[in-house]
């Protein structure tokens, strides 16, 4: 993709190699214990100029062996889920809360989420300058809004926060273990769609 206005390429490229370089940061990170016991760590991916951030929890064990995110069962379902909105996965960035795929696939711990974030999510977000950002599930809510905001409370509706709206959804996986709330989820992502063309167009 390129960038806008008359600097716009320019400025692409410099996204691109902060984007890779922090990418490359992520990879040999040891900042906190899942890299103890990760095979790849997965920095994210997606154009440097995206509109839309998603941000999911945590690598599970497709997305360990590949470095790549959302390719498991959930990253299927996603897939889904964003074709039905008329979403093109291929203009989204996409990463995660912690990079890093915590043993057993257990939640991340609140510190791990803190350094991770730190170092690499917000960075990106500030890199990136998307329009939404888009926390899927309770870790990436915490990783973006803060330790104490809980996803039942922010569901569904857009919050402004420096610079870009974020809209919180569940995490596709909890379809796995809800059945139910596959319905809010398309809806969820149906209105993700709405507010996303509403703010680029």
């Amino acid at each position: 993709m390129t960038g806008t206005g008359a600097a716009g390429p320019v400025e692409l490229t410099w996204r691109e190699k902060r984007l890779e370089a922090l990418a490359e940061k992520a990879r040999q990170c040891h900042l906190c214990p899942l890299a103890q016991s990760r095979r790849l760590a997965v920095p994210g991916e997606g154009p440097a100029d995206a509109a839309l951030v998603l941000v999911g929890e945590a690598p599970g064990e497709k997305e360990d062996e590949s470095g790549r995110p959302y390719v498991g069962n959930a990253g299927r379902l996603l897939d889904h889920l964003l074709e039905e909105a008329g979403l093109d996965r291929r203009r989204i960035f996409i990463t995660g809360a912690v990079k890093c795929r915590p043993p057993g696939n257990r939640t991340p711990r609140a510190s791990e989420i803190e350094v991770c974030s730190r170092h690499y999510l917000r960075p990106q977000i500030e890199i990136i300058r998307p329009r939404i950002v888009c926390p899927q599930g309770a870790a990436a809510v915490r990783a973006v809004l803060g330790p104490g905001v809980k996803l039942a409370r922010v569901r569904g509706r857009p919050l402004e926060r420096g610079g870009y709206t974020v809209f919180v959804t569940h995490h596709p996986a909890a379809v796995f273990y809800r059945e139910e709330l596959k319905n809010t989820l398309e809806q969820d992502m149906a209105a993700l769609a709405r507010l996303l063309d509403a703010q680029v167009r």
